[in-house]
């Protein structure tokens, strides 16, 4: 790929609309309604979801101004049960393919990162709720004597419940309940690629990356912990869980073609995307696009919901169920 066609680089601005897909049009339409626990707004909720949760009364107060769990849940283990009965019952049912992805591992539902975390839901259902997610990437690269800076990618699993065979950063995993983003990190290049604590030890924070994509499954707001690691010369990745099929190290250049192909996974481009540009691949003077694809890099997926505390306005009945009305006052 010529880094002077500026025809040829505008394709990694759509490829930044499409990792952004829903922020730049779904968030405009009104047919996603919000989510309430406690009176916050924690995430976006599809017609489609709406339609299946109004099974569940009990559960979920779901009107015309969105969907509320239902406040008598008062503490995290009531609600996170609450939520898990239901989200069980969907899955035996065959309802939403994302609920096929099972994983028996739990991501927290928060009003932002650092808030004390409302409940807890298994990782596959958030994309049905738009609960901002968030994870960890490394970028694991080599200063390679004769081929220049070059990037290692995986091949994902065939048998991956998402995206299976799909190229992806070397090493990537969500935080997870219990887990910190320092110990995911070493704790996924361990699992996936062999790395040793030696050379973990030479890990460096590298900033975030934020998206808002939408997909079949459903909508993922994504926050990922960026980390750069110069990794030795004679380094090979070794996958110790089975979620990697191979590993193969790429010039940088050839990298920008990589992610570009619908073979790379296209909620890991960012991560890719947003290296190349601070290892100077990426430039305002090669990418006539540039200020915009950094924008897309960074969406504010911290305040989009925003964090103040909703007045619950009682006795308003909606399709003869009573309701806590929510307004923005």
């Amino acid at each position: 790929m010529s880094l002077d066609g500026q025809t040829e680089m505008s394709r990694l601005y759509k490829l930044a609309q499409t990792f952004n897909c829903f922020y730049l049009s779904g968030l405009k339409s009104p047919d996603c309604k919000p989510f309430f626990v406690e009176g916050y707004q924690v995430g976006l909720v599809r017609p489609d979801v709406m339609k299946q949760l109004l099974k569940y009364p009990e559960v979920f107060l779901v009107g015309s101004y969105g969907v509320e769990l239902n406040p008598a849940f008062r503490d995290y283990e009531e609600r996170s049960d609450q939520i898990d009965k239901v989200l069980r019952e969907l899955r035996a049912e065959n309802v939403f393919i994302a609920l096929k992805g099972w994983r028996d591992e739990c991501f927290e539902v928060k009003t932002d990162f650092l808030s004390k975390s409302l409940l807890k839901m298994d990782r596959c259902a958030t994309c049905l709720f738009g609960i901002r997610n968030y994870g960890v990437d490394i970028n694991g690269y080599v200063r390679h004597p004769v081929l220049g800076l070059c990037l290692w990618f995986q091949k994902r699993s065939p048998t991956k419940q998402t995206w299976p065979g799909k190229w992806d950063n070397m090493v990537g995993g969500g935080l997870s309940v219990g887990h910190g983003i320092l110990e995911t990190a070493h704790k996924e290049a361990m699992e996936e690629a062999s790395v040793p604590l030696h050379l973990l030890n030479n890990l460096i924070s590298a900033g975030c990356v934020s998206f808002f994509f939408e997909s079949e499954r459903g909508l993922f707001p994504n926050t990922e912990f960026v980390f750069d690691l110069e990794l030795p010369v004679d380094f090979v990745p070794v996958n110790a869980d089975g979620e990697v099929e191979t590993f193969e190290l790429l010039p940088a250049k050839e990298c920008l073609e990589k992610i570009l192909t619908a073979d790379f996974k296209t909620t890991s481009t960012p991560v890719a995307l947003d290296f190349l540009i601070r290892h100077g691949l990426v430039t305002p003077e090669n990418e006539k696009e540039y200020l915009k694809i950094i924008e897309l890099l960074h969406v504010p997926l911290q305040s989009i919901y925003g964090t103040c505390n909703i007045p619950i306005n009682t006795n308003i009945k909606e399709n003869g169920t009573s309701l806590h009305k929510i307004s923005n006052n």
